[in-house]
């Protein structure tokens, strides 16, 4: 207790144990800076685990219905070509086990698709509340509850191995409480960063940081593949077990804001916490500096009604289609095709599927980069989505022709795909989230993080259960809904491009007439 008439923070008292004692051995307190290292790297190992977890379906997928992947052995890629196909090494895939029930049927991959739907539509659903919850609970507590219950109900499903569970709902039930866990994720993290990094170089900053999304996708791919030969319960427990021990570090370490920790804020702009008038993502949305108000939380419809929240989250909803369809259908479409003239087994696809993400990593920092130098986010967003449009059809066309030339274009798709989605989900976001009109309050980062990427996530859902449909008839009429999903997700941001170009371009003209104007009074 302090002395009479001192008073002590309240916020000061809330630090996480874990930071308690890190101060306790450096015997002062932590740096600005490094408080924003905390932030970066317990926030990325967070959201790394949350997407390990939701990888391992995927892997298992073919495993747990290996006839699915022979229903469609006599299709042709577009187009049709001289390139014949061996059917020789199919039962490869079939070499683990012979499929569990209820999955091993003929409508397998039809209810495979309807718990990938099930898992979507309650975390879509759940990111709504998530965000509305965020915004007002103490956010290291939510996200840590939201990581121990994705790790238990992952688990959960699992144990359906060593149980001997054959009962299609009990799958879904696991899986539909798990989206619900899963929901507290992304308005958390993206909301904790917002609060400690400001908008010069954010994209870039979150270009690089949101890595963690492809970084779980791999690590996810690869526990999953690795432990398939001893039972596809240890895909489940194992990342599950390790989304749980790292909601315990969240527990103990992360700092939510500066105040939280008592931080001093440096003066290096770029560095420093957002500031209060938000730059948005076109100079037309950008109001002039606001006035600082007290914070308080932002309602639901209050934040869909600011300027460019409605179009990115509608993008999104398209962007989110394809990448999820490529998350949960990428290895078993592998599988499904045979690679010059051969099938790949399971585990190899799940490792190959990886590429795609590695792709994801240097596509989110590639777009994150250009939209800080060109200070236009919807423009950098739309440019990665419509050059994807070609690059699938490349993809589905002559990814079976060599191992190295699906390696590349899997690369490439991977790109141009995950880059205008992290983009969006990050730096977008973080920008709407602290948007002029708001009037200085920053209390809206989770709720309007949770708007775009739960609407995200609608898509993200859609996708893959018409993928489960689609596949068993035809992949060439799934890579036409991917590329005109591509397109409506580009159309959907034309104002906004039109928007950014007409400001760079006054922008440009006023520049060239302040220049001018010196020499004409010479």
């Amino acid at each position: 207790m302090g002395s009479l008439g001192e008073t002590i923070p309240e916020e000061t008292c809330t630090k996480p144990p874990g930071i308690r004692f890190l101060e306790y051995i450096k015997n002062s307190a932590i740096s600005f800076r490094a408080y924003q290292t905390i932030v970066l790297i317990v926030t990325f190992l967070a959201y790394a685990s949350y997407h390990a977890t939701r990888k391992t379906t995927s892997i298992v997928k073919s495993t747990l219905d290996p006839k699915a992947s022979q229903v469609n052995l006599n299709f042709s890629p577009w187009p049709r070509n001289h390139f014949q196909r061996s059917t020789e090494n199919k039962s490869v895939s079939t070499v683990l086990n012979s499929g569990w029930a209820p999955f091993d049927g003929s409508d397998g991959s039809a209810m495979l698709g309807e718990l990938d739907v099930a898992f979507l539509a309650v975390y879509s659903l759940g990111m709504y509340f998530a965000g509305h919850l965020g915004d007002r609970l103490d956010l290291r507590i939510f996200l840590t509850v939201g990581m121990v219950g994705t790790g238990l109900f992952t688990s959960l499903f699992g144990l359906g191995y060593w149980f001997n569970i054959h009962n299609f709902y009990y799958f879904l039930i696991v899986q539909m409480i798990a989206g619900l866990f899963q929901a507290t994720g992304w308005p958390s993290v993206v909301a904790v960063v917002g609060n400690w990094f400001g908008k010069k170089k954010r994209g870039l900053i979150m270009g690089i940081w949101n890595a963690h999304t492809s970084v779980g996708n791999i690590t996810g791919s690869l526990i999953a593949s690795a432990l398939l030969k001893y039972g596809w319960g240890w895909s489940f427990v194992v990342p599950g077990l390790l989304i749980s021990f790292v909601g315990v570090v969240v527990f103990l370490l992360l700092p939510v804001t500066p105040a939280s920790v008592g931080a001093d804020k440096d003066d290096d702009d770029e560095m420093q916490p957002p500031k209060k008038n938000a730059e948005g993502v076109t100079e037309p949305l950008l109001g002039s500096e606001s006035e600082v108000v007290k914070d308080k939380p932002v309602g639901f419809i209050e934040a869909w009604k600011i300027p460019g929240v409605a179009p990115f989250a509608l993008c999104l909803f398209f962007s989110k289609l394809v990448a999820y369809t490529f998350l949960y259908w990428l290895p078993f479409y592998i599988t499904d095709t045979a690679i010059d003239g051969k099938y790949l087994s399971d585990e190899t696809a799940g490792s190959l599927s990886t590429m795609f993400d590695v792709g994801g990593i240097v596509g989110g920092i590639l777009a994150g980069y250009i939209s800080d130098r060109l200070n236009a986010r919807a423009i950098t967003a739309a440019s990665f989505t419509y050059c994807a449009i070609p690059v699938l059809y490349f993809y589905r066309s002559y990814g079976y022709v060599s191992l190295s030339m699906n390696i590349s274009l899997m690369f490439i798709t991977g790109m141009l795909v995950n880059g205008p989605y992290a983009l969006i989900t990050t730096a977008v976001s973080a920008d709407l989230g602290t948007h002029s009109s708001l009037n200085g309050n920053s209390r809206a980062l989770a709720t309007v993080t949770a708007i775009i990427d739960g609407t995200g996530s609608v898509g993200a859902a859609i996708g893959p259960l018409f993928t489960g449909y689609i596949a068993a008839k035809s992949w060439n009429a799934v890579f036409t809904m991917l590329m005109t999903a591509a397109l409506v997700a580009g159309l959907l941001l034309t104002r906004l491009v039109v928007a950014e170009v007409a400001a760079k371009i006054q922008f440009s003209g006023s520049q060239g007439s302040t220049q001018s104007r010196p020499e004409a009074t010479v």
